[in-house]
């Protein structure tokens, strides 16, 4: 059973071994994330120059559930919009909230600009670092 939704940035920590990253692996088989995040984290490794067979055996056995985006969350993360732009979140960083609304999860990110709109999304933001 999932307990947290994990933004990009908090994978990318864990992987990458920074600082809130062994938060992060210390809840991973408990996370799920949604699959635009999900192409956030390999996106980012394949732009660092990582082979992309490397960034899928990276990331393959990770214990992480992958949720697609449906119709629901997408509107959840369209709407978030209004309220999250002045902090300068993306689309990825609305689909990640989102998901943590409609399942009513915290969101883990090393983002601290979440902490600003996280009353107003009506969200749990836990900042790893």
């Amino acid at each position: 059973m999932s307990e947290v939704i994990l933004d990009a940035s908090a994978l990318v920590a864990m992987l990458k071994e920074e600082p809130g990253g062994t938060k992060v692996a210390g809840s991973i088989a408990s996370a799920r994330m949604s699959m635009v995040n999900y192409a956030e984290v390999v996106s980012h490794f394949v732009h660092l120059g990582m082979p992309e067979r490397d960034v899928d055996a990276m990331l393959d056995p990770l214990p992480l559930e992958l949720v697609s985006l449906d119709k629901g969350t997408a509107q959840i993360a369209g709407r978030l919009r209004a309220i999250t732009a002045d902090a300068g979140l993306s689309l990825g960083d609305r689909c990640c909230l989102a998901l943590a609304v409609r399942d009513g999860l915290p969101a883990w990110t090393a983002d601290k600009a979440w902490r600003t709109i996280a009353d107003r999304a009506s969200v749990k933001v836990v900042v790893i670092r």
